[in-house]
């Protein structure tokens, strides 16, 4: 067994962060006292990383409403042209036909996809579905 020795150092830096820890935390309740305002009760924390979500708190997430879109291109035009756009007006966009389309969720990229018709309204089959670690890079 090997024993694990602390400096004196770090040990008096522990304690004095400790220190200081428990004094803010008293002048915040004094603070709050004189200002008549009570602690909200909080439920203890707990280290377990097991822990799972029960499914009645996923459920009241699952029916939030998000907005959906899909991009089919862009372009940049000056005011000129955009106030002499007319009906039977053509707008080229920056993408090939044919190209993956973007599926945008809450104006975040989500996915890829291409235009099907079903029914005789258009629809978007998924090519490519973009991964959680990509979707939370774009947006930092």
């Amino acid at each position: 067994m090997s024993e694990e020795t602390i400096s004196p150092e770090a040990e008096n830096e522990a304690m004095q962060a400790q220190i200081q820890e428990e004094a803010i935390s008293d002048a915040d309740a004094m603070m709050a006292e004189s200002m008549g305002i009570e602690q909200a009760p909080l439920d203890k924390l707990s280290d377990d990383a097991t822990t799972v979500p029960e499914e009645s708190n996923l459920n009241t997430i699952l029916d939030i409403p998000i907005s959906l879109s899909v991009e089919i291109g862009q372009t940049k035009i000056s005011i000129r042209n955009l106030l002499q756009l007319n009906q039977g007006s053509v707008v080229e966009l920056d993408r090939l036909a044919g190209e993956p389309l973007d599926v945008m969720v809450n104006n975040t990229l989500v996915a890829h996809g291409e235009i099907v018709v079903i029914n005789e309204k258009y629809g978007i089959r998924l090519t490519d579905v973009i991964s959680t670690l990509e979707r939370v890079k774009n947006l930092q």
